[in-house]
């Protein structure tokens, strides 16, 4: 499986600050309800799965269905308590599945 394209951004943190974790993933985001260019259905291939853990807890998740855009952008906030590792993992149809990990640093 070819390797997806992302875009993360995560900014400075002070303890206690809410910051905005933003997000994005290079993927057609096929429905499966779009006739080719011979008529025949193109097949669906969305991603159905978000999820954001810091350290291996789970901060953030989200389900993704078939009105979402190309190249999903996803944001959410987080309270800056600590330093760790995000963990980024996007899943969809055909078994595709993608992690990323970031670090978050906690002034």
């Amino acid at each position: 499986m070819a390797t997806a394209r992302t875009l993360i951004n995560i900014p400075a943190a002070r303890s206690g600050e809410v910051i905005e974790i933003r997000a994005t993933l290079g993927h057609p985001m096929e429905t499966g309800h779009r006739p080719d260019s011979v008529g025949k259905l193109v097949p669906r291939n969305i991603v159905t799965r978000f999820e954001c853990r810091l350290d291996g807890e789970r901060i953030f998740g989200m389900d993704l269905f078939p009105a979402i855009a190309a190249n999903p952008y996803i944001a959410f906030t987080l309270r800056a308590q600590r330093s760790g590792t995000l963990t980024f993992t996007w899943e969809g149809d055909n078994g595709f599945q993608h992690s990323e990990t970031k670090a978050l640093t906690v002034a």
